[in-house]
């Protein structure tokens, strides 16, 4: 069975309580019990004090005949106490009216003057406490005789009895009320942990701005606050470009398609000529290329998602690659006017083709956004620990700090108003974000004063 963290505490602080309070009970009892037994020592040693002091008082024979007068006088009142003197070869001298049978233990001969001897037994259910000693008499030339004082302890086993009913018994209570404490505490003290469950059973999509106040739970469960909201916030933000994400690429399908159904009705709405029907194919095989495209980018990102990427490893000469583009983009570059220099020669040990896509993808958005008569630098050097990096800085308008973040996000505008028209796919550097981590390395993006820098590390 399942218990819950509530229960188990209660269960904890009920089992330590019960420990506590059974060693606290335990104790107890062992003091009474040692309290009334120095009382009963006291009153034995009492008693044979009397009794050798009677003795010492004895002078002749007359004197001891009357000495049981004199013991059973001093005696009176005290039921629970009786006294036997035997001399050393045996011989009872005196025992009390209701003295019970010694046990030959207390009997034997001390061989002192002061109490020798204290022994505890039961005779009859009954339990006794008794102490012996050899006592001198007055009369000259007697040997010392043995003076033995018992108690009889059933005045006290009553109350010893209850008493111990007693403190179990509130024992027992103690360990139940302290089991429902512990239980009322233990529920209290996680009502944080509820709170958080109850924010976690509402969640949704429209509630993923929920948050739980960390002023209102104790200072064990901070982090774990923390953490969960931290974990809210990223579901938030991951929930909010999926959502942009599905408009972006609804929008960005949509216009393809609606040039295909344009055109295509347009060309069935009347008879035409071969070539004017050619053209139509010719624009809408166009429209069908780009959204090819837009698919094979988009599969290929939800490969890099699910870490399907493996990268061919070999060595590759970023240089030659870099030129390579630059021969393919030069064309473009001329009409703008645009200045492209490269500097630099490193190798890295990759796959050739996604790094080509990669770094094709960077420069030819730098073409894209780089004005007339603008400049494109790139520049490649070897870091510490061989690693590699690799900048594409061109001129152009600052872009706004809000935005460089968003950059490699799949199908996001810096400027809404720009719509990509021949552009691509709009999926270019978050392809390239993909690529450079299957790599192992890191891209980022900074822009100040009218020039944008795209950084590219391994290693």
């Amino acid at each position: 069975m399942r218990l819950s963290i509530t229960l188990r505490l209660a269960l904890l602080f009920a089992a330590t309580t019960a420990a506590v309070l059974l060693a606290l009970g335990l104790f107890i009892g062992q003091l009474v019990d040692r309290h009334f037994e120095e009382l009963d020592l006291a009153e034995l040693t009492g008693k044979l004090e009397l009794t050798r002091h009677a003795l010492a008082s004895v002078r002749r024979e007359a004197d001891l005949q009357a000495l049981p007068v004199r013991l059973d006088d001093a005696l009176v009142g005290h039921h629970s106490v009786s006294v036997a003197i035997e001399t050393a070869d045996g011989k009872r001298l005196y025992q009390s009216h209701h003295a019970v049978a010694l046990p030959p233990a207390l009997l034997a001969n001390p061989g002192a003057d002061t109490p020798a001897y204290a022994l505890g037994w039961e005779h009859d259910g009954r339990r006794y406490r008794a102490v012996s000693a050899l006592a001198p008499s007055g009369i000259p030339g007697q040997a010392p005789l043995l003076v033995a004082v018992v108690l009889d302890l059933e005045h006290h086993a009553g109350f010893t009895a209850t008493f111990r009913t007693a403190l179990w018994a509130a024992v027992a209570t103690a360990i139940l009320l302290a089991s429902l404490l512990g239980w009322l505490i233990a529920r209290r003290g996680l009502a944080p942990v509820r709170s958080i469950a109850g924010v976690a059973r509402g969640i949704s999509a429209e509630r993923l701005h929920d948050r739980l106040a960390i002023e209102e739970v104790p200072a064990e469960l901070i982090e774990l606050v923390n953490a969960f909201n931290e974990m809210l916030s990223r579901l938030e933000d991951s929930f909010r470009r999926l959502s942009d994400f599905s408009s972006d690429i609804a929008h960005e399908l949509r216009t393809p398609v609606s040039n295909l159904l344009t055109q295509t009705q347009v060309g069935l709405s009347k008879s035409r000529s071969s070539e004017e029907y050619r053209e139509i194919l010719a624009s809408n095989s166009e429209e069908l290329e780009r959204l090819s495209r837009m698919i094979a980018d988009m599969l290929f990102l939800a490969k890099a998602d699910n870490q399907l990427i493996v990268p061919f490893r070999e060595e590759v000469d970023l240089r030659a690659e870099i030129e390579s583009l630059l021969e393919f983009y030069a064309v473009l570059a001329e009409e703008k006017s645009i200045r492209i220099t490269c500097g630099g020669q490193v190798t890295l040990n990759g796959d050739r083709l996604m790094l080509r896509r990669a770094i094709g993808n960077v420069l030819s958005n730098a073409i894209r956004h780089t004005p007339d008569g603008g400049y494109i630098r790139i520049e490649l050097r070897q870091t510490e620990g061989r690693g590699v990096l690799l900048s594409i800085e061109n001129s152009g308008e600052t872009i706004p700090a809000e935005h460089l973040p968003r950059l490699f996000d799949r199908f996001y505008r810096a400027d809404p108003s720009r719509h990509r028209e021949g552009e691509g796919t709009g999926l270019g550097l978050a392809i390239t974000r993909s690529i450079v981590h299957a790599h192992d390395g890191e891209v980022s993006v900074s822009s100040t004063s009218g020039v944008t820098c795209f950084s590219i590390r391994w290693g």
